[in-house]
């Protein structure tokens, strides 16, 4: 459990796997996302790093959380898992906003960063047709912004085929969707000039155009960073390719 400055218990569900005295790397998943959704990844590196895993705030394991759900939050939620230890910290998607923003402001925490796909939504020429700009356009109605993310995400079938208590689990994270990602429009949440750990940046050769711009560009921004493309991969990568990830994005 973390403990949100504001002083109230912000219920953050967490797991640790590994040998205590490997080196620690913590997974932070994207929107709609939860932990689980690096397990796939985790089982390639627990045999030699001590892997966190955790779910977001409002996402899986996390939920109810009663916000915020701003970069701040984040930040502060990754930091209490990290509990004074120095990791390696690999986001995806949205996550490798939460891991670059800890890095730029706790440089004594982070030993080095992989981002993947990682929106840069703040950006003038970022997309107002992806599926995040489309979720902040239904703040208004938090569980739609959901169903249409999720499909957007994994198709209308797979969507349709689901359970019905599936479905309401997941328009029950709307809010925490429209929430982060209006505020990751609106608010910057690190500078290139901030990041002063070796960073690696991947893109999947099936990636959307806005990420096969984004990453490039964030790669050119920070100073030293690795651009990485992925043979094969998409989006997903993480889970859809753990052994190839690892070996061009996390063992380097």
């Amino acid at each position: 459990m973390t403990r949100h400055p504001t002083g109230y218990a912000a219920p953050i569900h967490a797991d640790e796997v590994g040998d205590p005295a490997h080196p620690l790397i913590a997974l932070v998943h994207g929107a709609m996302d939860r932990s689980a959704g690096m397990l796939r990844l985790s089982r390639r590196l627990d045999h030699d790093l001590r892997v966190l895993r955790y779910d977001r705030r409002g996402y899986g394991r996390s939920v109810p959380h009663p916000g915020p759900f701003d970069m701040a939050a984040q930040v502060a939620d990754l930091v209490g898992l990290l509990a004074g230890r120095a990791a390696v910290i690999m986001g995806h998607s949205y996550g490798g906003n939460v891991a670059l923003a800890t890095a730029a402001q706790h440089p004594e925490l982070v030993r080095g960063v992989v981002i993947y796909e990682t929106p840069l939504s703040w950006e003038p020429w970022w997309s107002n047709t992806s599926a995040g700009a489309r979720a902040v356009e239904q703040a208004a109605d938090p569980e739609a912004a959901a169903e249409d993310f999720m499909r957007r995400l994994v198709g209308a079938d797979r969507w349709d085929a689901l359970p019905e208590r599936t479905r309401a689990t997941r328009r029950a994270e709307g809010l925490a969707l429209v929430s982060e990602l209006a505020d990751l429009r609106s608010h910057r949440p690190w500078s290139a000039d901030q990041i002063g750990v070796p960073v690696w940046v991947g893109y999947g050769s099936e990636a959307l155009p806005q990420h096969r711009k984004g990453m490039p560009y964030a790669a050119e921004m920070i100073a030293g960073a690795h651009l990485v493309e992925l043979s094969g991969c998409g989006h997903m990568a993480p889970n859809t390719h753990p052994e190839q990830f690892r070996h061009e994005l996390i063992d380097p």
